[in-house]
């Protein structure tokens, strides 16, 4: 793993952005210290989780458009409607080395909206066109940096020729 080391710099973060929830700076401004201090660390647990998910899922990426960010982990899909600026927990990722592919460049929003989707198994359908349709994730960067699309943490560049 690349980036940040996940002994203190990951947790930092994590705990950071879970002390920062409102409804977490609320208990504590109640007086309920103790049930947000469980909370928090239940946040902590289930990021680091999705941060483990991100390193060892075979089409785990992490997508970011106009509407928000998403950390898609298989079957599992993490999201904000912040750019990835301000979530930390898809910034972290990134930083890791899970692939990024930033979509608020594409200009041809109905070209994107046709792409397939990626396939949740990192396997692909034979003929990847129509609805409903899948592909690996490495099919789709080709298909969405035509569009314009820019790519961070290509998996592509480690596949041999």
């Amino acid at each position: 793993m690349k980036g940040i080391p996940m002994q203190t710099g990951v947790l930092r973060v994590l705990r950071a952005t879970a002390a920062s929830w409102w409804r977490h700076k609320e208990l504590r401004r109640t007086g309920q210290t103790g049930q947000a201090q469980r909370l928090e660390r239940e946040t902590v647990l289930r990021d680091l989780g999705y941060l483990k998910q991100a390193a060892t899922v075979p089409d785990a990426h992490v997508i970011c458009g106009e509407d928000g960010t998403f950390l898609h982990l298989g079957c599992t899909i993490v999201s904000t409607f912040a750019p990835i600026e301000r979530f930390p927990l898809a910034t972290l990722a990134v930083a890791r080395g899970t692939p990024f592919i930033d979509i608020r460049p594409v200009t041809d929003v109905i070209a994107f909206a046709n792409l397939p989707r990626v396939a949740r198994d990192g396997s692909g359908d034979p003929e990847p066109s129509g609805s409903g349709k899948s592909v690996s994730l490495t099919t789709y960067i080709d298909m969405v940096e035509v569009l314009g699309a820019k790519i961070a943490n290509d998996p592509r560049s480690h596949q041999s020729a």
